[in-house]
């Protein structure tokens, strides 16, 4: 076996010992949702949990805004650890500012297809580059004393059946692929917490749910690695009480209730569980409340209220949102010139309405949002500019204005009625306000509800109402039954996100000059969600329609026409990138493609912008004037967009995946589970290796992105013992703007006695030259770049042979190239 590591600065030592069994077990399952219980006798106070990855949500209550960050994938495309550290500081400082002790972020699942629902929040498809931006993100948020929870520990990479599949790895796709990521991030960042998913995990020796999987949790994590933080249990994860006890999982959430408890009290005085594993469960929650300050006298550090808002941090984001810009194509229309530009045509459903973040436990409220309407506006004194959307981009209207509805009586809102078993009215109808889609805390006793609402629709057009609902439902417009439906919802409506999507029926009600009043009835299920309560979902959408479909493209194309420049934004939206669901293709959702054929037909002089944290197919990428990737921007979208068009900053972001030039090329299609499995057949080629090693030719390959610099890659040297390598690389940008330059540096073992890929990431680094001078890129190369997994000794090593080291701007554009052949580890250049 290898040698066990040790977390730097870990402090192992035993915190307590319990003398009440009952107490300690206690400890070990939350008392709320988000919340641990108190040791009184340990001087612990409550430990507070948050969702994250795009910022610190807070608990239940906390209605605040929250500073909202670019999606990990747009990090991720920065490749700038010290831009990640200085966004790590900023989530420990928001946590500080909410009251909250552990952020539950990041993720350091893979990108391993992109039809995965999660595919935006996480960072890449390479193992090498979500470590090392995890790390940095981790440790910047720890330094400020908040602890990080890494997730989801493991083979996580799909939503379809999530909470009960089983992903089947092979030993060396396990090592050197999928636990690399949180290898880092406990070895290197020594972070203080890790999340066990909610699917089970096939590793050959032991096929098991994550959450007690003693070979991965206690084996790998706790033994070789020497974790000593906390391993809490995805919301809801936990289905056993002696087998997660005894496979290393420290913490069941949510509370207060799950399978430990009572259970696991028995369990221990039955002699099922030993009683030195629930004081070293306690023990690292302890430590945990120690290292985040709750436990004795310690105090929060002190933030700002407005943080969000404050100068700097709009500065912070807005920078790391044009940094992960990556520009696809440039052919000469940018950056847009401030003063040569007299008109814009701003197309597009994304430029109306930006996708500024994924859909599911992701979400936070921003304090607001840079448009970028406003923002060019702002970028672009001189020039008039017309917004236009051009073609729609959502099955679902936006929810409605609760100023339409009332309730039957008059009063704003709609009516909610409880019913029990035999159909009787419990308790009070009460009012409810339109925007106010949950309605949780229905009474133990009812089993249905009935909903009344009069949508009141006024103005010219036609009227899109729709109506979103979770579980059994018989919905009525004016009396006609328009949606009915006799499938029930339990607890995995908020496993699978549906929840936040609820579908329903639409109808298209043409309105004249005169009001129309629109009865709505639904009679529903009351959903039982378990720990998460018992709940009604009802949501109301609204959309006028002014124009036709048609209409509305022909005024976007006419603008294009008469404008100098268009910029066109399309993407996806939470409809199509969510938690609890996959995608289903990878176009752009509606009439989005065609808007920009017809665009770009009627203006050569075409700006596409896509707004998507996930690849999506685009035709039409060769024949633009130029394409940008716009991601998930977060709050300061407009702002990051307007400064990287305008070459205020510099676009400089490089893909952290492969983006298709057709579905049919992409190698790992398929999230749906075979007999509850997901075989991970590709072994250790995820992603850009599978590219390679099949010869397909993607759209734009792993680490692509043009900035605005021209670069010549002029010398290239590799130095010192494998231990600690070091690539130098002398790089000149011949362009005429200041620029940087991301210098990736790729390894082949091109005659190795193993199966190796066919290149792999070894490491990266940033470096900003002025234009027409020469710099020095220095780029640490780690001895586990060059080690694989030996299975028959099940331990790491360096396989003697021929190596090649690029440095390179992509993993296919190679630039220079040095050789050099290893040794009983010993590493000669050639």
């Amino acid at each position: 076996m290898p040698t066990p590591m040790t977390v730097p600065h870990a402090d192992v030592r035993p915190r307590t010992h319990v003398a009440d069994l009952d107490e300690a077990v206690r400890l070990l399952t939350g008392a709320t949702s988000w919340t641990l219980r108190a040791l009184p006798s340990s001087g612990l106070r409550p430990i507070v949990l948050s969702d994250g990855p795009i910022g610190v949500r807070g608990i239940d209550d906390d209605v605040r805004p929250s500073a909202q960050l670019p999606s990990p994938s747009a990090l991720a495309a920065t490749f700038d650890t010290r831009l990640l550290s200085r966004l790590g500081h900023l989530l420990g400082m928001e946590a500080h500012r909410k009251g909250v002790d552990v952020l539950l972020a990041p993720v350091v699942n893979l990108q391993r297809t992109p039809y995965g629902g999660r595919h935006f929040e996480a960072f890449s498809e390479d193992p090498l580059l979500t470590g090392i931006l995890a790390s940095a993100l981790i440790e910047a948020t720890q330094s400020t004393g908040v602890a990080m929870c890494v997730k989801h520990y493991l083979g996580n990479e799909s939503e379809t059946e999530r909470t009960t599949y089983r992903s089947r790895l092979c030993e060396r796709a396990l090592r050197e692929v999928y636990l690399a990521p949180f290898e880092r991030a406990v070895v290197h960042a020594g972070v203080w917490s890790v999340m066990a998913a909610y699917n089970g995990v096939d590793d050959g020796e032991l096929s098991a749910p994550a959450t007690e999987h003693g070979p991965l949790i206690n084996g790998i994590l706790k033994g070789e690695w020497g974790f000593d933080g906390v391993v809490v249990s995805d919301w809801l994860a936990t289905g056993s009480t002696v087998a997660s006890a005894l496979g290393g999982l420290d913490l069941v959430m949510p509370g207060p209730d799950g399978p430990w408890g009572a259970a696991l009290v028995d369990a221990v005085k039955a002699g099922l569980v030993p009683a030195q594993t629930i004081d070293d469960k306690v023990d690292r929650i302890i430590r945990l409340g120690e290292r985040v300050g709750a436990v004795g006298d310690a105090r929060r550090q002190q933030a700002p209220l407005d943080l969000p808002t404050l100068p700097a941090t709009r500065a912070l984001l807005r920078e790391a949102v044009a940094r992960s810009i990556v520009v696809l194509r440039n052919d000469g229309a940018l950056p847009v010139a401030q003063t040569a530009v007299r008109s814009v045509a701003l197309i597009g459903p994304n430029a109306v309405e930006p996708f500024v973040q994924g859909g599911g436990s992701a979400f936070v409220t921003a304090p607001g949002l840079s448009e970028p309407l406003a923002a060019l506006t702002e970028a672009l004194p001189e020039a008039t500019i017309g917004l236009y959307r051009g073609a729609a981009g959502r099955a679902h209207p936006r929810p409605i204005d609760p100023a339409l509805v009332t309730t039957p009586d008059g009063r704003p809102g709609y009516l909610l009625t409880f019913l029990d078993g035999k159909g009787d009215v419990v308790g009070d109808p009460v009012a409810v306000t339109a925007d106010e889609g949950w309605n949780r805390g229905a009474p133990a006793d009812a089993v249905s509800a009935r909903i009344q609402a009069i949508v009141r629709l006024t103005g010219p057009g036609v009227h899109r109402v729709d109506v979103g609902v979770s579980g059994w439902h018989r919905i009525r417009f004016d009396g006609d039954v328009v949606s009915a439906s006799d499938r029930r919802a339990d607890h995995d409506v908020i496993l699978d996100s549906s929840a936040n999507l609820p579908g329903g029926p639409a109808r298209d009600i043409l309105v004249g000059d005169r009001p129309v009043d629109l009865l709505i009835e639904s009679e529903q299920q009351v959903v039982d969600a378990g720990a998460y309560g018992r709940f009604v979902r009802f949501v109301l959408r609204h959309e006028v329609q002014q124009q036709t479909a048609a209409q509305e493209l022909e005024a976007a194309v006419e603008a294009a026409r008469s404008a100098d420049v268009a910029i066109v934004v399309v993407g996806t939206n939470e409809e199509t990138e969510s938690e609890g669901w996959d995608r289903q293709n990878l176009r752009l959702p509606g009439r989005q493609d065609e808007l920009v054929e017809r665009i770009l037909e009627a203006n050569p002089r075409t700006v596409v912008v896509v707004n998507a944290g996930a690849p999506v197919i685009l035709p039409w990428l060769d024949r633009t004037a130029a394409t940008l990737w716009w991601w998930l921007p977060g709050q300061e979208a407009g702002g990051g967009l307007a400064d990287a068009l305008t070459g205020r900053i510099e676009p400089s972001g490089r893909l952290p995946w492969t983006l298709p030039a057709a579905e049919d090329d992409v190698p790992v299609r398929s999230t749906l589970p075979k007999n509850g499995v997901i075989d991970y057949s590709e072994g250790i080629h995820v992603g850009y290796r599978e590219w390679d090693r099949t010869s397909r030719t993607p759209a734009r390959e792993f680490g692509y992105g043009l900035g605005y610099g021209t670069w010549l890659y002029e010398a290239l040297s590799v130095e010192g013992p494998v231990d600690e390598l070091t690539a130098s690389v002398t790089v000149t940008n011949v362009g005429a703007r200041d620029s940087r330059e991301i210098v990736q540096i790729y390894l082949e073992s091109p005659h190795s006695s193993v199966e190796r890929p066919v290149r792999w990431l070894a490491g990266f680094a940033n470096v900003d030259v002025r234009a027409g001078e020469t710099a020095t890129a220095t780029v640490a190369i780690d001895r586990r770049a060059l080690e694989i997994w030996n299975t028959e000794r099940h331990d790491w090593e360096i396989p003697d042979g021929f190596y090649v080291f690029h440095a390179a701007r992509s993993s296919r554009d190679l630039r220079l190239s040095v050789t050099a052949t290893v040794r009983s580890e010993e590493l000669t250049t050639d």
